[in-house]
């Protein structure tokens, strides 16, 4: 885990009429933050966008329908876990979760099956000074997103 990446693992109450699901509640420590816009991605299966990183903006995202590979990499000066990159998988057939991640940790993410719904709140609201870019294929990071699942 990258430092101050978090998961909120997610109650889902099932019965025969379908599910509710409560993803973030104003007294939530995982939410002190606050709320400044709540956002909706639609991306198709195969579509990456990569990378997006912020100086004072946190983001929550969930994905509702779909599976969505996500990828962070902490660049945060005095990070126990500057220079780790992280991935992992939200939506269809995974744990139900909110992934938290913080100012100062570039993130994207690809489209593995889709379409895909990604709902994200941010702290703030969208402001161009503070979305930043980073190319998709950085060196200095050496993710590659064209790379399918391990073969074991």
């Amino acid at each position: 885990m990258i430092e101050g990446v978090l998961l909120k693992k997610l109650v889902t109450h099932a019965d025969e009429r379908g599910f509710f699901r409560e993803l973030i509640r104003v007294d939530d420590d995982f939410f002190t933050e606050g709320f400044g816009q709540w956002s909706h991605s639609l991306m198709y299966a195969g579509v990456v966008k990569a990378w997006h990183i912020h100086s004072r903006q946190i983001d929550w995202w969930y994905v509702a329908s779909g599976t969505l590979k996500a990828a962070l990499h902490d660049t945060r000066a005095g990070s126990p876990t500057r220079g780790k990159t992280m991935e992992l998988l939200l939506g269809d057939n995974q744990p139900a979760t909110i992934l938290r991640i913080p100012p100062g940790v570039a993130h994207g993410c690809k489209c593995l099956h889709g379409p895909c719904h990604l709902f994200y709140i941010t702290s703030s609201i969208y402001d161009p000074a503070d979305e930043g870019r980073i190319r998709h294929d950085e060196p200095a990071i050496g993710y590659d997103w064209s790379r399918g699942p391990e073969i074991k």
